[in-house]
């Protein structure tokens, strides 16, 4: 699986990034998972043309006692197995990866 992984954080911070994850919404039915939406015009063409079956589009982050980790692979909330689901396009990449650094630099957090 391909990530992008921030390592040793203090406990108490990445605590305080599960609760604003949470409280902005991006809690998942699974603890300790978070589902980053993906912006429609950030979606393949693919992607867009399953839009109605297979979406809404995700990524997801996961979080463990002193890390964060955002999957690099968009899911489909609507189904396990597509050949939609595929990996983030460099520049969906770049996008979550500002996301979630600047989701902590708000958080004042240091990294």
């Amino acid at each position: 699986m391909r990530s992008y992984r921030i390592e040793e954080l203090l406990p108490d911070n990445v605590q305080r990034v599960k609760e604003a994850l949470r409280a902005g919404g991006f809690e998942g039915a699974i603890d300790d998972i978070y589902y980053l939406p993906v912006p429609d015009e950030l979606l393949t063409e693919e992607q867009r043309a399953h839009l109605d079956g297979c979406g809404p589009y995700i990524m997801a982050i996961e979080s463990g006692k002193d890390w964060l980790k955002l999957e690099l692979l968009v899911r489909a909330r609507g189904r396990l197995r597509c050949s939609c689901i595929c990996y983030a396009s460099p520049t969906l990449r770049n996008h979550a990866i500002d996301f979630l650094d600047g989701f902590i630099r708000e958080l004042d957090i240091p990294v």
